[in-house]
């Protein structure tokens, strides 16, 4: 069997991404992105001169743009969580003003 080239496993894996984004496939999209980072581990550890510039930069945009789409996920799911009262809507600190104290779920209604 003959090894994959670095970029054709990235290529295939953001490819993957994409689905699991636009399928809201959580499984998909964690397998995805554990074979992105593999890819990403090969291919900078190969050769150089094996990795063409022009077919790197192509997958940048195909990763920033697999990138806005998981950011609008994102956003939908707070949104949703924040309208069923299950999140604060803002961040939250502690009494120091540092970041990374436990949000609180509150009881928005009566029900």
């Amino acid at each position: 069997m003959a090894i994959e080239h670095p970029l054709e496993a990235l290529e295939r894996a953001l490819d993957a991404e994409r689905r699991a984004l636009l399928d809201n496939d959580v499984d998909a999209l964690l397998a995805s992105t554990a074979d992105k980072l593999a890819a990403l581990r090969r291919a900078e550890s190969a050769q150089p001169g094996v990795i063409a510039a022009e077919r790197l930069e192509a997958l940048r945009l195909q990763n920033q743009a697999n990138g806005v789409l998981l950011s609008r996920r994102r956003r939908e799911v707070g949104w949703a969580l924040r309208h069923l009262g299950r999140i604060e809507s803002t961040g939250v600190y502690d009494s120091r003003g540092q970041p990374g104290a436990r949000p609180q779920a509150r009881c928005l209604g009566v029900g």
